[in-house]
């Protein structure tokens, strides 16, 4: 067994929703085997209301989410990431700093619940329908034998987890 600590960068572009969510539920449910982290590509510079509420509302802590870019994590003494998971299809799709210790990717998409329109129930299903399918990865996440799989396969199943049902 290792006593690892696998480090988890969650981007999207704003930086406010889903990657916030990825990164509390992860660093609650992997049980301190996995450090979560989140930045995003254009940050908004804080965090999306409705995820404030809704982490909150789930028994989630907030201290220390924050809205951030990925220069905290390309630069000089920012942790080595062993995954960096995209989880907009923007962010997916713009460039990315060169990681050190090539960290596996991989897009794993989400709807964004912030793009939402209607009702407040309507609003409120949308945050928890992106929190129930973070979670669900999040938890196949923390399911694998990371220290067992060869990179090529370790890759392969993040992949696989953020592929369409």
């Amino acid at each position: 067994m290792t006593d690892k600590v696998y480090q988890v960068l969650f981007i999207c572009r704003e930086n406010a929703g889903r990657s916030q969510l990825a990164e509390a539920l992860l660093n609650h449910l992997g049980h301190g085997r996995f450090r979560a982290h989140s930045a995003g590509t254009q940050p908004l510079g804080h965090l999306h209301p409705q995820a404030e509420t809704l982490l909150r509302q789930i028994g989630y802590g907030t201290e220390g989410l924050r809205s951030k870019g990925l220069e905290e994590f390309s630069g000089a003494g920012a942790p080595v990431m062993d995954f960096i998971i995209t989880v907009c299809d923007e962010a997916a799709g713009e460039p990315c700093p060169a990681w050190p210790g090539h960290p596996v990717s991989a897009h794993w998409h989400f709807a964004d619940p912030s793009k939402t329109t209607g009702t407040e129930t309507v609003i409120h299903e949308a945050w928890h329908h992106a929190v129930q399918e973070i979670r669900n990865r999040v938890t196949l996440l923390t399911a694998l034998p990371v220290a067992k799989l060869e990179r090529a396969a370790l890759h392969q199943a993040v992949t696989r987890i953020g592929a369409p049902a």
